[in-house]
C-alpha cells in the first residue's frame, strides 16, 4: 500500500476518532444538563413545597398565639368571659352571649344605652355568660385601641369595675357615639366608675395592644362583618334594638 494510500487511511480513522469523542462529549454534556436541570426542578419544588407548607400553616394559625400578654379572664377566642362572679367566670349550662364591640362605633353606643344593664343582669344571675370581643374595625382614630387596651388593664387589675368602665367609654363620647377620646377622657372615665389610680396609671403602656389586634383579626376569621354583633349561643342576634328582646331571646336560648 503507497504512503499516499495509508495516510489517507490515516486522516479518515483519526477524524472518526474525533468525531466518536465529540459525540461522548456531547452526550456526557447532556446527561449532565439533564441531571442538572432534574436537581434544579427537584429543589424548585422544595422551595414550593416549603412556601406552600408556611402559609397554611400560617392561615390555620390562630392570630391569638404567641400574643404575650392577655387580660384575665379571656376564653379561647380571646374575648373576655363574665358570669355571676365576674370577670373571667362561666355560668354552666346557661346561653352564651357574645358581642363584638368597637368603640368607635355609633350602633355600638346605642346597643350599650339600651342593653348593657340586661347583659349586667344576665350575667351576674347565672342567667347567661357574656363574651365581650373589643375590636378594632373601625380606623378613623385609635381611641378603640387605646380604650380596648384600658378594658384589659380594669379587666386584669380591677375587675370589679369592668362593665361599668366598658359602658362609660361609649356613654362618654356623647349622644351618638364615634367620639374619640383623648388618653385623660379614658382616665377621667375609669375614676369616675371607681377604678384605683395605680390602675389608671399602666393604661398608656400599651400592654394589651397585641391582644386587640389579635381579638380583631380573629373575628374577621369568625366571619364577624361589623360592630355590634351579638350571638347567642352562636347565632347570629338582630332584634337588641327593641327593649326586652334581648333578655328574651337568652331566656328562650336557655328554655
Amino acid at each position: 500500500m503507497s504512503n499516499a494510500k495509508v495516510n489517507k487511511q490515516e486522516r479518515r480513522d483519526a477524524a472518526r476518532e474525533q468525531a466518536r469523542k465529540l459525540r461522548e462529549a456531547q452526550k456526557r454534556r447532556e446527561k449532565r444538563n439533564r441531571l442538572l436541570i432534574i436537581a434544579g426542578v427537584v429543589v424548585f419544588i422544595g422551595i414550593v413545597a416549603a412556601a406552600l407548607f408556611t402559609i397554611i400553616s400560617n392561615a390555620n394559625r390562630s392570630p391569638l398565639e404567641g400574643v404575650d400578654a392577655e387580660p384575665a379572664g379571656v376564653n379561647a377566642s380571646g374575648a373576655i368571659q363574665v358570669g355571676a362572679d365576674g370577670v373571667g367566670s362561666v355560668n354552666e349550662g346557661a346561653p352564651v352571649v357574645d358581642i363584638y364591640l368597637d368603640y368607635l362605633c355609633t350602633y355600638c353606643a346605642q346597643f350599650e344605652e339600651l342593653n348593657a344593664g340586661v347583659l349586667d343582669e344576665l350575667a351576674a344571675n347565672g342567667e347567661a355568660t357574656v363574651n365581650y370581643h373589643p375590636v378594632t374595625y373601625i380606623g378613623a382614630s385609635d381611641f378603640n385601641l387605646r380604650g380596648a387596651n384600658a378594658l384589659g388593664e380594669v379587666a386584669t387589675q380591677s375587675p370589679e369595675h369592668f362593665s361599668a368602665f366598658n359602658e362609660q367609654l361609649f356613654a362618654a363620647q356623647g349622644e351618638g357615639g364615634a367620639t374619640p377620646l383623648s388618653d385623660e377622657q379614658i382616665a377621667e372615665v375609669a375614676r369616675e366608675v371607681g377604678v384605683p389610680e395605680e390602675v389608671i396609671e399602666t393604661f398608656g403602656e400599651g400592654r394589651y395592644n397585641d391582644w386587640v389586634a389579635a381579638v380583631t383579626e380573629q373575628s374577621r376569621r369568625d366571619g364577624v362583618g361589623g360592630t355590634p354583633t351579638v350571638l347567642i349561643d352562636g347565632e347570629e342576634f338582630t332584634g337588641w334594638q327593641q327593649e326586652g328582646a334581648l333578655a328574651q331571646a337568652v331566656a328562650d336560648a336557655g328554655a
